[in-house]
């Protein structure tokens, strides 16, 4: 009997959802965060509107007709991990059985399922955001918040010591401060640079009518849409921590 993991579906070929590499990516329903700014809120929200079960083997055939376009099976959400168990074994059956590399989008605030992950090889690339302010864009109690911080640099030194690539998102809101973002690199960066393969992603958050995102009212009062001088300055503060792949999107986080 097949495994079942609770989905709002997903698209066979996608340009967007790995940087430079096309995707077969799969959207995963639920997530232990309340971002503000989360455009996939509903599916997050575990909305019965949005998701549905839908079988490891459903799947795995719609997957095996997309390879020779693909690079990556590209699993998003929502948080991923919180169904770990039906994602291990998709990632498997991919792997092993299709040979197609596997990408997680995660937030990084689990650490019993991230560890397991890794320890068992089953993860080619990883798509991160680093969350700045990430009181406010946690959306989550103040010492909940603390707490699922220090799972999330937990997880990156994991992350380092396996040396997976990373992509690393930076979401650029009005509450994020170039002096924050200064603070926040002395304290990652230096799991940051043990990574042969790191891209990071400055990344506007924009509202609506782009978006349709958890909090209209926090997107419109906390978007930076069409500041070039300010991108550059996080961009700035990047190379002063010497990082170089460093790519400014413009487009919708």
């Amino acid at each position: 009997m097949s495994s079942l993991i609770y989905s709002s579906g997903w698209k066979s070929v996608s340009l967007i959802d790995v940087y430079n590499s096309v995707s077969f990516t799969l959207w995963l329903c639920g997530c232990n965060l309340k971002c503000p700014f989360c455009h996939n809120w509903r599916l997050a929200e575990n909305d019965p509107g949005a998701c549905r079960w839908i079988t490891i083997d459903e799947i795995v055939e719609s997957l095996s007709t997309s390879l020779m376009f693909i690079d990556y099976l590209h699993v998003t959400g929502g948080e991923p991990l919180l169904q770990w168990a039906p994602l291990f074994k998709l990632f498997q059956e991919a792997g092993n059985s299709l040979g197609v590399k596997r990408s997680l989008n995660t937030n990084m605030t689990l650490k019993e399922p991230f560890k397991r992950l890794l320890e068992r090889v089953l993860v080619d690339h990883v798509a991160t955001d680093l969350k700045l302010p990430y009181r406010e864009l946690y959306g989550l109690p103040a010492e909940t918040a603390d707490k699922l911080w220090a799972n999330y640099l937990e997880n990156l030194k994991l992350l380092s010591d396996y040396d997976t690539p990373l992509e690393l998102r930076i979401p650029v809101s009005r509450l994020l401060k170039p002096k924050a973002l200064d603070e926040s690199l002395n304290i990652v960066g230096k799991h940051l640079h043990r990574l042969s393969n790191l891209v990071v992603i400055i990344q506007p958050l924009i509202g609506p009518p782009v978006t349709t995102p958890r909090s209209v009212e926090w997107c419109v009062e906390n978007r930076v849409a069409g500041s070039d001088d300010f991108l550059s300055m996080l961009s700035d503060v990047l190379i002063k921590h010497g990082f170089t792949k460093i790519v400014v999107r413009k487009g919708p986080a």
